[in-house]
């Protein structure tokens, strides 16, 4: 039993090695990654080699997949392109799994001391986080190591050669075994590797690890099939294109098990070496001979799963129709439906500010987190929208437009993950560290949630109506709120003063709140300044508001 868990948590390390030199990369090189990946790659070897070497630096195909997919999903890449980098990235998988083979138990502690220096000492800078990635690298060996040191005793057990003994060669029974492992690790690259270890070992023939070894990329398929599920078609087409040149390549091989055992069993390599070095060479010759059929195969993918209509309520853009692009006024009219869609989502996030700092609302996490995600997709669908329509064949007056939507839809999706950060704030405090507002403090932070409601559905008037009238009356609420916020501090710091316990506990989290809360309202009330151009917004003057501080 503890063999076996010896050999569960090496591949368990294995695993969390490789996400951690995958985001540690992402981090340091995800724009340039993205960058590489996003340009539309006419040339389909070049976009090979760039799935190749995307691959070879995040350490993981699946990776790979969730880039392209995201690509694909948002209209910045064609299917046929995405499909070559698929392929490539299967190659790169193979390259890493033959490099990680080598002797490098020397390099493991090197890398992993190394690597918490920087990161300990430079956390937030870029020599941190490749010392990050070095921590994984020296991770993913060690792994490597303890992996084949834990199945080496498993491999003498009689049970399991037992097990392994029923596996007598059917491809399609083996395949299915070695896709299970690459499911249960989610790496195929751990699956291969232990079947390099059993047929080292003896446990299994040639003809098993072979099954074995084609089945983890059927299994590596299906993970990315399955992890792009909830994307649009488009993105799950790429998904379902990569699955199928993994089965062809099943298909392909089943004829030609027989004679290529047989040409195995003559070369004079170890059977780990033979296993490791036939992943190579399937997935290199499988991708550049099927290379010249993705226009072929996006085809029939786009066929197999067409694109249909979201239903799904506010995720979908409702007003950006593409035909009317070629009409600059009636696109941009629709861009500001959209964003007046997206003002309401930033609405119904801030109404349930209120009930949460009461308390009434237990659950709303889940809630607030669908409307941010909510807000993501609008926004980016109205500044891709805006970025197809060409700027030069803009008139003044609506170019002036075009800046207003992309300015105020930013400003909304910054409002909106800083009233996400809020209420999460808000919540650990009541469920973590059990803490309550002051009944004073409670009603003083209602009350600039209500002041805050009010200005942003002022703010989309006055965005939707251009009145300079309306845009006075918002400024002169701005520096309303700005006073009010000024007194209400004044007011904390007085309950401060007479040690009421409540206001101490929450002191921090009060203010903080404060802070945000007029960074909302500055960007609520933004609009205004567009309208006006900014004349007559010097001469505003609050009506008068009283400077006395409500210390109750």
């Amino acid at each position: 039993m503890l063999t076996l868990l010896n050999l569960l948590s090496a591949v368990a390390l294995l695993i969390w090695g490789t996400h951690i030199v995958r985001t540690g990369i992402l981090r340091v090189y995800g724009s340039n990654l993205r960058r590489v990946i996003g340009q539309n790659m006419a040339r389909r070897p070049l976009a090979f080699i760039a799935g190749i070497l995307v691959t070879a630096m995040v350490q993981s195909s699946n990776a790979t997949a969730m880039l392209v997919t995201s690509f694909v999903g948002q209209g910045l890449m064609a299917l046929t392109p995405a499909l070559a980098i698929m392929l490539g990235a299967d190659v790169g998988t193979a390259l890493m799994a033959r490099v990680l083979t080598l002797d490098l138990s020397w390099l493991s502690p090197l890398l992993i001391f190394l690597g918490v220096i920087f990161f300990l000492s430079r956390k937030q800078t870029r020599a941190g986080q490749l010392g990050r990635v070095g921590i994984g690298l020296g991770l993913i060996i060690l792994a490597l190591q303890l992996i084949v040191e834990a199945a080496t005793p498993i491999t003498t057990a009689q049970g399991v050669k037992v097990l392994f003994a029923s596996l007598t060669g059917d491809i399609l029974l083996d395949a299915l075994i070695g896709a299970l492992f690459a499911m249960i690790s989610y790496s195929s690259l751990a699956a291969v590797l232990l079947t390099a270890t059993l047929a080292g070992a003896g446990v299994i023939g040639l003809p098993v690890a072979i099954g074995l070894v084609i089945g983890a990329n059927i299994g590596s398929g299906l993970l990315a099939f399955i992890g792009t599920s909830m994307r649009n078609s488009a993105g799950r087409q790429v998904a379902l294109g990569s699955l199928l040149y993994k089965l062809i390549g099943l298909l392909l091989t089943i004829p030609l098990l027989h004679p290529l055992v047989e040409w195995m069993d003559s070369l004079n390599f170890r059977p780990a070496e033979l296993v490791i070095g036939f992943h190579l060479l399937y997935n290199s010759l499988r991708c550049l001979t099927l290379l010249p059929t993705v226009g072929l195969m996006s085809r029939a993918c786009a066929w197999l799963m067409p694109e249909r209509p979201e239903t799904n309520g506010h995720t979908t853009p409702r007003h950006l129709d593409p035909a009317a692009l070629a009409t600059p006024s009636l696109a941009l009219a629709n861009a500001v439906r959209e964003t007046l869609r997206l003002g309401d989502l930033v609405d119904s996030m801030l109404e349930s500010m209120n009930g949460v700092l009461r308390g009434t609302h237990t659950a709303v996490s889940q809630e607030v987190r669908s409307l941010g995600d909510d807000v993501e997709a609008l926004y980016n669908a109205i500044k891709l929208y805006l970025a197809q329509m060409p700027r030069e064949d803009l008139s003044e007056q609506d170019r002036q437009r075009w800046a207003e939507i992309i300015e105020l839809a930013l400003n909304l999706k910054m409002a909106s993950d800083l009233i996400e950060r809020m209420l999460r704030k808000i919540q650990q405090q009541k469920t973590s560290q059990r803490r309550e507002f002051s009944q004073v403090g409670l009603e003083e932070l209602t009350g600039l949630q209500s002041q805050l409601l009010a200005n942003l559905r002022l703010g989309l008037s006055v965005f939707l109506s251009a009145d300079p009238e309306s845009a006075r009356q918002l400024l002169r609420e701005k520096r309303r709120f700005r006073a009010q916020e000024r007194r209400l501090a004044h007011a904390h710091v007085s309950r401060l003063q007479r040690k009421v316990v409540q206001s101490i506990e929450t002191s921090a989290l009060h203010l903080e709140l404060i802070a945000d809360m007029r960074r909302l309202n500055s960007l609520f009330c933004s609009s205004a300044y567009v309208v006006l151009g900014g004349h007559d917004t010097g001469a505003l003057l609050i009506d008068s508001v009283p400077d006395e501080i409500h210390s109750p």
